[in-house]
């Protein structure tokens, strides 16, 4: 691994200070790396910049340190001994710990990538990774506000517990399968806004490009009005004919 720290960062009084990153107290840095190579080079570099690092070497004793020392970010490896790393981060979200993670893995396929965030992880870098990103990232998940990350969705009646993976219109439970939840999720981070078919195969699907002809928003979306719009109650999910969707609280 190469590392651009400059003699000039580690010498300069006042606040540490990387990319765009002021450092105006000992920021605490979880490592849980089983690597001893990998976690060494981190950790040096890392007390070198400012930053206070603790390591735990297994899953065990990292959930069991993310716990007790209150970091400000964890680096979590994917692949730990004892509890694997995924597992340790959703531990820690059923508890309502908020602390910001970046997973790191030698697992680099759109479906690891996909697992890593949705098991509670705020970002994903792959190994082998140039250190400047792993700090570039580090940097990026402490300029977040603390309140930033929500682990509960409300648009009007609906209301969506991101971590129990639970969804509700007033005291009525739905049953979504996990992509009618990721679309759900997606319109109520957006609600009131115009969703074109072309952004949910994006953003939803992942689709890196639109087929000319499909119908799968429309099937999914169908399938989901079904469950969020029982009969009787105010239509949220509103169709805008050949422009897109809309999720809408009645006023």
């Amino acid at each position: 691994m190469t590392w651009p720290i400059s003699e000039h960062m580690l010498s300069s009084p006042g606040p540490m200070c990387f990319g765009m990153f002021e450092i105006e107290r000992m920021t605490k840095v979880l490592l849980i790396e089983d690597d001893d190579g990998t976690a060494e080079e981190i950790v040096a570099e890392l007390s070198g910049l400012g930053f206070e690092v603790e390591r735990a070497s297994n899953g065990v004793d990292g959930l069991a340190k993310a716990r007790s020392i209150a970091p400000d970010v964890l680096i979590v490896d994917r692949m730990l001994p004892g509890m694997d790393g995924l597992a340790v981060i959703e531990s820690l979200r059923r508890d309502q710990v908020a602390t910001p993670v970046l997973v790191l893995s030698a697992l680099s396929a759109v479906d690891d990538r996909v697992r890593g965030l949705r098991s509670g992880g705020d970002d994903y870098l792959t190994k082998p990774f140039a250190v400047i990103e792993l700090i570039a990232r580090i940097e990026a998940l402490l300029r977040r506000p603390a309140d930033s990350r929500e682990t509960t969705l409300r648009v009007g009646s609906l209301e969506l517990d991101l971590i129990e993976r639970t969804a509700w219109r007033g005291d009525r439970r739905m049953d979504l399968l996990p992509r009618e939840f990721r679309l759900l999720e997606y319109m109520m981070r957006r609600n009131d806004q115009l969703l074109t078919r072309a952004m949910l195969l994006e953003e939803v699907w992942n689709y890196k490009f639109v087929p000319a002809t499909t119908n799968l928003v429309d099937v999914h979306m169908g399938r989901l009005r079904h469950k969020v719009d029982a009969p009787g109650e105010p239509q949220m999910i509103h169709n805008v004919r050949g422009s897109g969707f809309i999720l809408r609280a009645k006023s």
